[in-house]
């Protein structure tokens, strides 16, 4: 209760009753949420971690843009894991083939946009991973609700890189819930994994049928060639991984160049804008704490534009000038008028030439002339990389 409201009850009420009601959270209780503080290179490899470490069954990991679902998807896919993306691009059909292999565990990893996502239902996803924060803290809700149904524990967890901890604050003000922050696993931590999993497929090879083959084989290569099992035992085991490092390595520090590695920059009146492109206003810019990022990424992945298709970007007070195709078609401009950034709608129209000099300003050349900078299995459910499900055992 305000201090000033509650100086007037007790001048004018005569015992009064105060009772408190306790504020309800915008997201299921049953629902633990963590963030984990990454660079926005690193990302991939936060993941892989993740996934290597955290005791789950099945996981949606969010991404903005329709082009990240499926860059991640192969990447992930390259690295061992049973993935699959789902977006905008995706007939029904293979929606739904995609939807039924999730939930039959033929694959264990989702990654999807919020637009594709939306309606999935699957009890089994346990995990849901903010792999690009949300502009929009609705969003963030929407996304969380995929897990924890039927009454089961679930887990969020949030990517959010150094210059995106205003949009982690506007989500616990939204939510009206704290989001804990957790550490990223430690290599150590992923190779202790790794060497659990390798003594338990042991295990389970032990007990398997069709042993007996096998072991006279060994025997006999043992008592031919003086060799100990233990060595024939290491040879087949380095056999199985394919020439693929077993433990994972600290990946080498980045490096940053200097100016003068790069070049002087041209003076800004010297960067002519791209054929075939038109400026456009939109209603959102610095004062909402917004950068060329978050432009990008609501305006390609509600649009269905692809990134390239995105000249300069100019940040100003409380409005934004986006470089994009001269002819958009009807379809993206209807999907834009909803479209919203830090909660605000981004009223895209064209350009008319007003201008004021309220707040600093910032450019983005574009995606196609930025390239460079970088952008913004664990032992139960997810595959690990010899493609087997891990289930747990009661």
């Amino acid at each position: 209760m305000p201090p000033a409201i509650r100086k007037i009850t007790s001048k004018y009420l005569h015992d009064p009753v105060e009772v408190t009601v306790k504020a309800k959270t915008a997201t299921a209780e049953n629902i633990t949420q963590r963030f984990i503080q990454v660079a926005g290179a690193r990302k991939l490899d936060a993941l892989t971690r993740v996934l290597e470490v955290e005791e789950g069954d099945a996981m949606i990991v969010f991404v903005r843009t329709k082009q990240a679902t499926e860059e991640v998807a192969e990447r992930l896919k390259s690295r061992g894991f049973a993935a699959a993306a789902i977006n905008g691009d995706i007939n029904q059909a293979q929606r739904e083939r995609t939807i039924t292999a999730l939930k039959d565990g033929t694959i264990d990893i989702l990654i999807a946009t919020d637009v594709a996502a939306r309606g999935l239902d699957v009890e089994r996803i346990s995990h849901v991973v903010n792999y690009d924060i949300p502009h929009d803290t609705e969003s963030y809700v929407h996304r969380i609700g995929r897990t924890g149904r039927a009454g089961r524990s679930g887990h969020a967890l949030l990517f959010v890189t150094p210059r995106e901890r205003h949009l982690l604050k506007a989500i616990e003000k939204h939510t009206r819930s704290k989001v804990i922050e957790a550490e990223l696993p430690s290599v150590d931590d992923v190779n202790a994994q790794r060497v659990a999993k390798f003594r338990d497929s042991i295990t389970d090879s032990l007990n398997a049928d069709g042993l007996e083959l096998f072991r006279r084989l060994i025997e006999d290569y043992e008592r031919e060639n003086d060799v100990p099992m233990a060595d024939i035992a290491a040879a087949l085991a380095l056999q199985s991984r394919n020439g693929e490092e077993f433990l994972m390595t600290e990946p080498p520090p980045e490096k940053r160049r200097e100016r003068d590695d790069r070049g002087e920059r041209p003076p800004r009146k010297e960067r002519p804008p791209r054929e075939g492109l038109a400026t456009y206003r939109i209603s959102v810019g610095k004062r909402h704490k917004v950068g060329p990022g978050h432009i990008v990424g609501a305006i390609a992945n509600e649009g269905g534009l692809h990134r390239n298709e995105f000249g300069h970007i100019t940040i100003r007070g409380d409005y934004s000038l986006v470089e994009l195709p001269e002819k958009l078609s009807g379809k993206t401009l209807k999907a834009l008028e909803n479209t919203r950034i830090s909660g605000m709608l981004i009223n895209l129209t064209p350009d008319r030439g007003e201008r004021d000099d309220r707040g600093p300003r910032r450019e983005y050349k574009g995606r196609s002339e930025n390239k460079g900078r970088s952008e913004s299995k664990d032992r139960s459910g997810y595959r690990d990389r010899s493609g087997k499900p891990h289930r747990k055992t009661k």
